[in-house]
């Protein structure tokens, strides 16, 4: 459990370190948000080809070997002197964080078969990420009011260390015993299907709509379909698309991707609100959010309990609408300011984050044989962090495009100033700080409310889209068999 608690903390702890890392490296809107999601979006590109190659070689072995790079990476990355040399960093740590997710769920599979065991593990495995979100904004927190922003980094080290020493002993050796042979062709499509599609939509939020943004849609819908046609052509595919003609399956996989695209992008936000318009310290905005983290731990165990009274759809389409409602509380708030608001609706979101990521899970693992739980487990991760990216590139990418149509930069800016202002509230922030007097307090006072306007209209759209997901996967998932 301790790779997935580390993958969660590092999501986490980034959220609560981009004030700091803005401050320090001054990245532009784009370059933040690629800060954010070129770990997301590399994993998410890789966890399909890693499940099959845990499959194929050990999931144990795999994700060893993941844990030593990743250890490795994040010191490189805690030291990086620039924004690009972060973001290769980022994407760097994306790389070998793909060999720990699926190991670590396809694992549990083997090792599990009796359905209720097999339930509470997969609890226990998702109240890590959640475990991880706790406690990544506190120790976060408190090593970024005492050191510089890379020592975020430098957890993974003392984390990993004690899992690398016992996991040889203690995990048992898994894997596929007839593993079809490594398609690299595959492989590539996979990763050229994700980049272009997830590039087009930060592009539409930071330039609006030309000709590059459809292009790059264009290029990884192509490649994504030539993808699922090799797929089904070859006897042994890297990823058995077929499974998507199981309604159940693909329900799951929805609510899974849109729980945590609910989550990523509420705390893109928050944390930001929290520290650069409310003024709390990056330790004081952790613990602002830790009783919602800890109840989205609470509704993770707590549900498996109401699994043989209450049908999984009903569980996995309620938990939706909670999201829904969360973000709802965020709307209706006056220009989001209203911190107690903020608290109740990311209870709110914990709560249905917490009870459908693990039905979602177990209803996605309990639908394939034991030696392919390789190959599940990497779809079910791909939808995870595509969650994730989708959080930060579709609902990050919204606010930031509404924050820049309603700032007001005053014309006594120079071009560099105001640049920066425009591109995101951390750039004003900065500025207002470096100019002072009436001027910077103007500025100060225009980035906070058009970045709040950001957030009610990015958490209005969350509402319509929660909504409708909850009644999809509902019709999607009511067919599923209770064990």
């Amino acid at each position: 459990m301790l790779p997935v608690l580390l993958v969660s903390v590092d999501n986490t702890v980034l959220s609560f370190a981009i004030p700091s890392i803005a401050r320090a490296l001054e990245p532009t809107g784009t370059q933040q948000l690629w800060i954010i999601d070129s770990y997301s979006l590399v994993l998410a590109g890789l966890l399909v080809p890693m499940g099959s190659m845990g499959d194929r070689i050990g999931r144990k072995k795999l994700l060893i070997i993941g844990c030593t790079g990743f250890a490795l990476v994040s010191g490189f990355a805690a030291f990086s002197p620039s924004a690009g040399w972060l973001i290769a960093a980022r994407a760097t740590l994306g790389f070998f964080g793909a060999m720990l997710m699926p190991s670590t769920l396809s694992l549990i599979r083997n090792i599990f078969e009796n359905p209720n065991e097999r339930r509470t593990a997969i609890a226990i495995w998702a109240s890590m990420f959640s475990a991880g979100a706790a406690l990544g904004p506190i120790v976060g927190g408190f090593l970024l009011e005492h050191f510089e922003w890379g020592s975020v980094f430098l957890m993974a080290i003392p984390v990993l260390i004690p899992f690398l020493i016992c996991a040889p002993l203690v995990l048992p050796e898994s894997k596929d015993p007839h593993p079809g042979p490594v398609d690299g062709i595959s492989i590539v499509l996979v990763m050229a299907a994700m980049i272009p599609v997830v590039f087009a939509i930060k592009h539409f939020a930071a330039a609006g709509v030309d000709a590059v943004g459809p292009l790059m849609l264009i290029l990884g819908v192509v490649c994504g379909w030539l993808f699922v046609r090799r797929q089904i052509r070859r006897t042994v595919p890297m990823l058995d698309v077929r499974l998507f003609t199981n309604k159940v399956f693909t329900g799951a996989i929805l609510a899974n991707l849109l729980s945590v695209l609910s989550m990523t992008g509420f705390i893109f936000f928050v944390s930001q609100h929290l520290q650069m318009v409310s003024g709390l310290s990056p330790m004081d905005a952790g613990i602002f959010l830790l009783p919602g983290l800890l109840l989205t731990i609470v509704a993770g165990l707590g549900v498996v309990r109401f699994v043989p009274r209450i049908h999984p759809a009903v569980i996995v389409a309620g938990s939706l609408l909670v999201n829904a409602l969360g973000y709802l509380v965020v709307a209706l708030t006056d220009n989001a300011s209203t911190n107690a608001g903020l608290m109740i609706a990311f209870i709110l979101l914990g709560i249905g984050v917490g009870a459908g990521e693990t039905i979602s899970n177990d209803l996605i693992l309990a639908s394939v044989p034991p030696e392919k739980a390789g190959a599940a487990s990497a779809i079910s991760e791909t939808s995870y962090e595509v969650g994730a990216v989708l959080g930060t590139a579709v609902l990050g990418g919204i606010l930031t495009a509404v924050y820049r149509m309603n700032v007001q930069v005053p014309s006594q800016l120079t071009e560099a100033q105001a640049n920066s202002a425009h591109e995101t509230l951390g750039g004003a922030v900065h500025t207002a700080q470096e100019v002072g007097g009436d001027v910077g307090s103007q500025l100060l006072l225009s980035a906070q409310h058009a970045f709040d306007a950001g957030v009610v209209w990015t958490a209005a759209i969350s509402v319509g889209i929660m909504t409708v997901a909850s009644a999809l996967t509902y019709f999607m998932v009511r067919k599923a068999e209770t064990e």
